[in-house]
């Protein structure tokens, strides 16, 4: 033992330790979402994790933005102090867009980024302040790629700019070199990413397959990928927001492949916090829905009556007994 400590002292730094000491209890970024957060983390009181890489793929117009949104939302109302560098290569977030998901525009800093090198560097520079500042002086901090698939290339812009008609083979080397960089530095600074991206038709497979552009960088990098899909959801006829099914591709904290249907709201509102816990009360046999009504309370209610005022029925009994349901159905080591 003395000898361990004794290899720690001389070739470790502030981040080497004996696996003894190694600080089990992992850290979430509430979602906004108690389905979505049981998904990804196993519990419907966690989240995403927040040190980690998390990677949210879909097609063009599922939510991807807004989505990135409402969760920066939900990091900075539940860190007062803490605050998010937003690196934007669509050039979709501006400040009415901020101010109507409710996000306090004083602690968000939009960085512009074209290219993987400019992200790869601004990135980095960040980091490394962060890093440089005392400990106990370091407030709470995300960061955001929204989207990983529209940043281009230096060689790529040259050759746009010489009229050369060929493509930029490097790229998923460049996007590879740059995760590899980022990851273990986010790691120690307790920095959550999260990085949006496209997916696309794989042609030629057997089975309809999506895949995630970027090459596999970022596939390596993640310690959760998920996959979105939606369909739109009306009031009347004015659409109001989206139903997002979300899959678990990858993921190092809870199953994968499991599917859940998240409703995300265009206004202030963002993410639906109670939508689809009715469908996991159910699962977990805590309730039953019969011809559309589900009996709670000794009543029967249909579920657009509970979720309009789910504190009611959603109490911290029945919150307790869902998220038993989740570590059961969702968390590594359940059956």
């Amino acid at each position: 033992m003395d000898f361990l400590k004794e290899i720690v002292k001389e070739i470790g730094d502030d981040y080497t330790q004996l696996a003894a000491d190694i600080n089990e209890e992992e850290e979430f970024i509430d979602t906004g979402s108690y389905i979505f957060n049981a998904m990804v983390s196993g519990s419907i009181f966690g989240g995403v994790s927040g040190n980690k890489i998390t990677a949210i793929a879909g097609e063009s117009s599922t939510g991807k933005t807004f989505f990135s949104l409402a969760v920066v939302k939900n990091f900075l109302d539940n860190n007062p102090d803490g605050y998010c560098l937003y690196f934007d290569t669509e050039a979709a977030v501006n400040k009415g867009l901020l101010e109507s998901r409710g996000i306090d525009l004083n602690r968000l800093v939009v960085v512009n980024v074209v290219t993987i090198e400019d992200f790869r560097q601004k990135a980095l520079k960040a980091v490394d302040i962060y890093l440089n500042t005392k400990v106990e002086e370091r407030k709470p901090c995300m960061f955001v790629l929204d989207s990983l698939g529209m940043l281009s290339t230096e060689k790529e812009i040259r050759d746009a700019l010489d009229e050369k008609q060929v493509r930029d083979m490097t790229k998923s080397q460049l996007v590879k070199g740059a995760f590899r960089m980022l990851t273990l530095k986010l790691g120690q600074a307790k920095i959550p990413l999260l990085v949006t991206n496209h997916t696309y038709d794989v042609i030629g497979s057997y089975v309809p397959t999506k895949e995630m552009g970027g090459g596999s960088g970022l596939k390596y990098a993640s310690s959760t990928i998920i996959y979105l899909s939606k369909k739109k959801e009306k009031d009347q006829k004015e659409v109001i927001g989206n139903i997002i099914k979300a899959k678990t591709v990858k993921s190092r904290l809870s199953k994968e492949n499991k599917q859940v249907e998240i409703r995300l709201f265009y206004d202030h509102r963002g993410l639906d916090r109670y939508y689809g816990l009715l469908e996991l009360g159910e699962l977990g046999d805590l309730w039953y829905n019969k011809a559309g009504r589900y009996e709670m309370n000794g009543k029967k209610l249909y579920a657009k009556q509970i979720l309009a005022d789910p504190e009611t029925y959603f109490t911290p009994e029945v919150m307790q007994a869902l998220d038993e349901v989740a570590q059961k159905h969702f968390s590594y080591g359940s059956s």
